[in-house]
């Protein structure tokens, strides 16, 4: 007879097997709920990769009688784009691809270039692997729910008409139906089993070839980050100046006048109490504000609440002190590196006061997300437009901080508004 302790071990070996049990089967339905969301999505492009595909052989066969060179750009015009909408759904649904440098669209530069080569691979693959795969993905979750509640409805229906999905088999009585059931059930475990893999096998060619593939050339990717260097250097310079510019024509100054004011206080103090009183007086008045401007310029170098309350705090500290009323949305579950949120949190500090000073607006929006491993700031207002980067409103500042870090920045002002900065930033580790 078991004794007390062997029974609990029992127990709690029992409880431990369903609990891990639950959570395999939650992480199969997870796993397969996001695999026919994949899925799904994948045929938004497929179905116009068909069409487009369709397009370029029409195309190429007109081509041989002179018509379809006039019709050229236009399919690759449309290829580029369906391209990066493909980029745009994977980056959406896992790590970003990182698009090469625009494709060329005219026919004779476009076929001897590597990019448009692995965007017509891919649309082959696309229109045609890609296309079974989302149909699969759609049509068996469908069919798993009809032939599994196939016993809930099947007295309703006609008695010649076919039981089962595949068109095959008619039910005549409750052995019939528990058996169209059971064929439903195993549509259930072929959409567990294999629909993460085929949402897998689906994206694979977009993530292979839509990428900024080893042709790419290397040489402008040198220049690139030589210039983002030089900007980094020139940025950090920049920072040093104008902290040397804080403490010189402030922070020293008011502490001279602190020494001034002590020396004479000291010498008054014999001869005239109260006039030495009055400088000591103003002598506590220049240190508490020579204190203030230290406290000003060491937050301009790291802020504070970054450390304290992370960007989001930071960002909705910087809302509730700007002029224009300011909405702060921010999505970021894991810390990024302190640099790139330092960057942040002075991107939008500046963008700010800019709307602040310059745009008139009544609304401003900060909105600061992560995809793919990239930190996404949007500030927006409902200003008069116009900005401009070369017009000493601060942009140009802005940008050699994100070009310290890779990242990139892209403004549209037109003139009446509204105005949106867009900044992307790597996150780090």
């Amino acid at each position: 007879m078991a004794g007390p302790s062997e029974a609990a071990d029992a127990t709690t070996t029992g409880a431990d097997w369903r609990s891990g049990l639950t959570d395999t089967v939650v992480r199969s339905l997870s796993a397969a709920r996001a695999a026919t969301g994949e899925l799904a999505s994948g045929l938004g492009t497929a179905l116009p990769a068909l069409l487009l595909l369709l397009w370029l052989a029409v195309t190429a066969v007109t081509s041989v009688v002179g018509v379809g060179l006039l019709m050229a750009p236009a399919p690759l015009r449309t290829l580029h784009s369906l391209a990066a909408r493909e980029r745009a759904r994977l980056g959406r649904r896992g790590p970003e691809v990182v698009a090469p440098e625009p494709p060329p669209t005219r026919l004779r530069p476009a076929l001897v270039d590597p990019t448009t080569r692995r965007e017509l691979r891919w649309l082959v693959r696309h229109a045609t692997l890609g296309l079974a795969l989302g149909l699969l993905g759609v049509l068996l979750p469908l069919v798993a729910v009809r032939d599994t509640l196939f016993p809930l409805y099947w007295k309703f229906m006609p008695g010649n008409m076919t039981a089962t999905s595949v068109g095959y088999g008619n039910a005549h009585s409750w052995p019939d139906a528990l058996a169209v059931a059971m064929l439903g059930l195993g549509w259930v475990f072929i959409v567990l089993g294999l629909g993460p893999g085929m949402a897998r096998l689906q994206a694979r060619p977009g993530r292979q070839l839509l990428a900024a593939g080893p042709e790419t050339d290397l040489s402008l990717r040198i220049v690139e980050l030589t210039a983002t260097r030089a900007a980094a250097l020139d940025a950090h310079a920049t920072e040093l100046r104008r902290i040397e510019r804080s403490l010189h024509d402030g922070t020293q100054n008011r502490i001279v006048s602190v020494t001034v004011l002590l020396g004479a206080a000291r010498r008054m103090v014999a001869r005239d109490p109260a006039g030495a009183d009055a400088l000591l007086e103003r002598a506590q008045s220049a240190a508490e504000q020579a204190l203030a401007e230290l406290r000003t310029v060491s937050r301009s170098i790291l802020p504070p609440v970054l450390a304290d309350r992370g960007l989001a705090g930071a960002l909705s500290g910087l809302a509730a002190n700007c002029a224009v009323p300011c909405r702060i949305d921010v999505d970021v579950p894991a810390r990024c590196a302190a640099s790139v949120e330092a960057t942040a949190y002075f991107v939008v500090a500046e963008a700010l006061t800019n709307i602040a000073k310059h745009s008139g607006a009544e609304h401003a929006t900060v909105t600061a997300y992560s995809r793919g491993g990239r930190l996404v700031l949007c500030v927006e207002d409902d200003g008069r437009g116009g900005a401009d980067e070369d017009g000493g409103s601060g942009l140009t500042g802005i940008r050699d901080r994100i070009a310290a870090h890779d990242g990139t920045l892209s403004l549209t002002s037109p003139t009446g508004g509204p105005t949106t900065l867009k900044v992307e930033l790597p996150c780090g580790a």
